[in-house]
């Protein structure tokens, strides 16, 4: 069934910004500074095992902000695959194990007070954090191959992003580069309607190559051309082939929503029957 999704409780994306993993960087200040005050006293010992220290609150910080930037990437797309590397559960590991070392090791705390506070970081981080995403969100797909949606999908992505990046270059345009935006923005809308109902992947797919290929290799030669060689002809010209694009969009976008509809009264007529026997 094409619009009718699974109930989500909502998420706040803000919640998995990456910036967040910056919490843990805090930890690294008085380790450093205790690396620098063993340096100076030449206490070699205590450097080695501060700097150890120093490095695994790093390793802890940096893997946390990795995870975080996958997980706010998993919430953000529509259909993706979960993190292939669990970072987030990497992190809070290796905070108890940091924390046993700083404490144990190089504090010369108890065996059983390095355990306790290692346990209380670890467990710390999983309520702050939580861990990294485990379910697929490949709702719709029926029987197509989810790597081939996914990458589908992405393909169609980044060619849009060349085509953003080469728009940017148009500035002495202002007409061309607000049609150029809104055929991107148009294929944008075909792109998510996919992703709201993929069955119609094959058959898009081939439109998408076609017309982002098509759209990406002008934006490109365009932009590769000094301003005084493009004459009004070509501009003209150049016209008249987005409003084509514009249309054939169009046309694809009604298409696609025309099917999802169908598909949702084949479904209510079919749960229709059921109900009666």
């Amino acid at each position: 069934m094409a619009f009718v999704k699974k109930y989500k409780p909502q998420t706040d994306i803000e919640t998995y910004n990456s910036k967040k993993g910056y919490i843990l960087y805090i930890f690294l200040a008085p380790l450093f500074i205790a690396v620098i005050l063993a340096l100076i006293e030449r206490n070699i010992s205590a450097f080695l095992l501060n700097l150890t220290s120093f490095g695994l609150f790093y390793t802890t910080a940096k893997m946390n902000t990795l995870g975080l930037a996958n997980e706010f990437k998993y919430h953000q797309e529509q259909l993706t695959k979960a993190p292939k590397r669990p970072y987030k559960t990497f992190s809070a590991t290796l905070l108890g194990v940091s924390t046993f070392f700083t404490a144990t090791i190089a504090g010369g705390e108890s065996l059983l007070i390095g355990l306790f506070l290692s346990i209380i970081s670890s467990i710390g981080y999983y309520l702050y954090y939580g861990l990294d995403p485990r379910d697929d969100k490949l709702e719709n797909i029926g029987d197509i191959s989810a790597d081939f949606v996914l990458k589908t999908i992405s393909e169609a992505k980044s060619k849009l992003a060349e085509i953003e990046s080469d728009i940017d270059k148009i500035y002495n345009d202002k007409i061309l580069q607000d049609k150029l935006s809104l055929a991107v923005k148009k294929a944008k809308n075909i792109i998510e309607t996919i992703q709201e109902d993929p069955k119609d992947i094959r058959v898009s797919r081939k439109f998408l190559v076609v017309y982002l290929d098509g759209l990406k290799s002008v934006t490109n030669a365009y932009t590769s051309m000094d301003e005084a060689d493009i004459n009004k002809n070509t501009k003209e010209k150049l016209n008249q082939l987005l409003e084509d694009v514009e249309f054939r969009f169009d046309k694809e976008l009604t298409r696609l929503k025309k099917n999802n509809a169908f598909d949702l009264d084949v479904n209510i007529n079919v749960l229709q029957e059921q109900i009666k026997h």
